[in-house]
């Protein structure tokens, strides 16, 4: 199954699709209707589905650049607090009059669907390369909403419809500072440790990391506050806080967060009976198309009214919007609490995330086209070496895109920063060293070596 999994990543590079996709069908095609696998256990897979989110918030933290996402947190705290309750009352509205589903379900279903899942999301941009300010939008939305959604669904599976609304915001806003304020403490706290605390072993430095994050959801959980916020903002403070090894800790996060996902997605993919799914189908379709249509792009123009972004970001906003396990395991909360129709419910969000995958996935990169907002800066490549380290020295490598006007340009006219340099040209599959008058071509793949001064400026 992890043979399959990896080899589904590049499969899902190539296609634009999540590779979500590839890791539920293989959870269906052993299950039930497949090889005939019987898995009924929700309760575990609550379990397990909560865990490999925080290991998910985790890795999408400390591979989030402060600077890159700091503009934009306003914007995404909006988008993942009234922009969240904007999607809900809309989807909960579509779902009860077209679905013909009870006020109680359809605010479950409302819930369920109005968070973007931080897995898909950092999947699709690791493929497609958005200006900064868009990036930092959607990966500071998807690591932040998942806590309000988790308190409504909650809220909703154990009561039903709240009678003074009121008291629900005052809920969930204090569970998301206490779970921002002990966040933001063990960020800091364990990042102090770290660089204070000479470890024996290069290899030790990822495992107290992780461990420090998901000592932040604990904490979180323990005090009565969103875990979910919390593991997210410690592991962003960890992940700027320039510590030992960080490279090697980030490649160790990301190698966690692969198999967190593959054994949720597949876990999720064995819960589900296809068969058990025709019926539902339609319902899906019709709560996937208002949320798609109406409530997302109603949520993003009305949250993003303050901040004057120009109206292709926000039709780019709108269609990345993107839903992947996080709506799937939250569905398994009113299963556990026995919330009557909870399994069609549970049928309605898997086929809601499998068609509205199908069709956002792969548009995605061809709207940011469309819209011309797609960008080709250079990318940090992470690499672990102690010369590299001890000189406080970065790989960086960028592709140069089709319309770049630095075609045609030689690399003395670069105007690069004293301390930074083009190492390497890949042209045509072939590698060689330039010289000050080599002249760079549109398609052409650059090696920049920089020095930590310089880097941001290179």
């Amino acid at each position: 199954m992890l043979l399959s999994a990896v080899a589904a990543v590049r499969v899902s590079s190539r296609s634009g699709l999540p590779s979500l996709l590839i890791y539920l069908g293989i959870g269906v095609a052993i299950g039930q209707d497949g090889i005939g696998v019987i898995f009924n256990d929700v309760g575990l897979t609550q379990v397990i589905g909560y865990a490999a989110l925080v290991v998910i918030l985790a890795e999408g933290g400390l591979g989030t650049k402060w600077k890159q996402i700091k503009p934009a947190v306003p914007a995404a705290a909006v988008l993942s607090t009234f922009g969240v309750a904007v999607s809900v009352g809309i989807t909960a509205t579509a779902a009860h009059y077209l679905a013909g589903m009870e006020w109680r379900q359809a605010l479950i279903i409302g819930a369920v669907v109005s968070s973007t899942d931080a897995a898909a999301v950092f999947s699709v941009l690791r493929n497609v390369p958005l200006p900064s300010r868009l990036t930092g939008v959607l990966e500071a939305e998807s690591g932040f909403n998942d806590a309000p959604v988790v308190i409504l669904v909650v809220a909703f599976s154990t009561a039903g419809p709240v009678e003074h609304w009121y008291v629900l915001i005052g809920h969930i806003a204090l569970e998301l500072a206490i779970g921002a304020a002990i966040g933001l403490a063990v960020g800091f706290l364990g990042a102090y440790g770290l660089r204070h605390v000479a470890l024996p072993a290069s290899g030790l430095y990822p495992i107290a990391v992780m461990a420090i994050a998901f000592t932040a959801y604990a904490g979180g959980a323990i005090g009565h506050g969103s875990g979910f916020l919390a593991v997210y903002l410690a592991s962003l403070v960890l992940g700027n806080a320039k510590l030992p090894h960080s490279p090697a800790t980030r490649g160790f996060a990301e190698g966690l967060g692969w198999i967190a996902q593959i054994g949720m997605f597949v876990l999720l993919g064995l819960l589900v009976t296809p068969h058990e799914l025709g019926d539902d189908i339609l319902p899906a379709i019709v709560v996937g198309l208002v949320l798609t249509v109406v409530a997302r792009p109603v949520s993003v123009f009305l949250s993003t009214a303050p901040f004057r972004t120009p109206w292709p970001e926000k039709a780019l906003l709108s269609w990345a919007g993107l839903r992947g396990a996080v709506p799937i395991v939250l569905a398994t909360i009113p299963m556990v609490a026995s919330v009557p129709d909870s399994r069609r419910m549970f049928n309605i969000v898997f086929i809601l995330v499998i068609v509205y995958t199908l069709v956002q996935g792969p548009t995605l990169p061809w709207l940011a086209r469309h819209l011309k907002l797609r960008d080709a800066e250079a990318k940090d490549l992470g690499i672990e070496s102690a010369p590299l380290e001890r000189l406080r020295g970065h790989l960086l490598s960028m592709t140069i895109p089709e319309s770049s006007r630095m075609h045609g340009v030689e690399v003395g006219e670069l105007r690069l920063p004293s301390g930074a340099a083009v190492t390497l040209v890949v042209r045509d599959g072939t590698s060689f060293v330039p010289l000050p008058s080599t002249v760079l071509r549109r398609g052409d793949e650059l090696l920049v070596v920089a020095t930590d001064p310089v880097r941001d400026k290179a």
